[in-house]
């Protein structure tokens, strides 16, 4: 278990981590975030962690950007966790073209937050990768999720990060199970989805 008393965690991300946080579900959302969150409590309940959303439904990579300064860095956060990339890759094929950040804008950007975050407040990061529930390597959305989340488990290493992957974690399941049983768009899980996300965040994070 590598979080500490006291500590603050941080996370940021899309609508797989805003899951509802601004709205019915605050402020932890009813995702995987909340289920990270509740497990971990009623498991070390002696270090007190405080939790804090800041998922933003819709977001890329450059929706982040733009709000870094004050859902990230100024938040003073202990751990950071980042889980960013589906709608970079998704815009691509959808009627939405011009929204899809290309890998390289995706590297860039991410890493420069990422250094960022660092420098500012001292922070710890701990970086998701962006998936896709198909268990097809060769559909060409998935292929391109590949990438991106070959990206995000380059930067981990880089920044010493705890690297939680999450296509992985779907590709278990998937192994036994069709992907309807776990989202109806490939993207946006059902609460079993969100579980399989918070066994994986529970894992790298060394929660038992």
């Amino acid at each position: 278990m590598i979080l500490r008393t006291g500590q603050r965690v941080v996370f940021i991300g899309d609508s797989i981590t805003d899951c509802g946080r601004r709205d019915t579900a605050a402020p932890y959302g009813n995702g995987y975030v909340s289920l990270v969150r509740a497990l971990v409590d009623a498991r070390h309940p002696e270090l007190e962690v405080e939790w804090v959303n800041r998922g933003v439904s819709g977001d890329t990579v450059r929706d982040l950007a733009a709000r870094w300064d004050a859902d990230a860095i100024a938040e003073r956060p202990d751990w950071l966790a980042v889980l960013i990339g589906i709608n970079d890759i998704w815009r691509r094929y959808g009627d939405r073209r011009d929204e899809a950040v290309d890998i390289d804008e995706y590297e860039r950007t991410l890493r420069d937050l990422l250094r960022r975050a660092v420098t500012g407040t001292g922070c710890r990061l701990i970086l998701g990768d962006p998936f896709l529930i198909e268990a097809d390597r060769t559909d060409p959305q998935r292929a391109d999720t590949d990438r991106y989340a070959a990206v995000v488990a380059a930067l981990a290493a880089e920044f010493d990060a705890v690297h939680v992957p999450n296509q992985a974690a779907f590709d278990r399941v998937l192994a036994v199970s069709p992907a309807t049983r776990w989202a109806d768009d490939r993207v946006h899980p059902y609460l079993p989805g969100h579980a399989v996300l918070a066994d994986a965040y529970l894992s790298a994070l060394g929660v038992c």
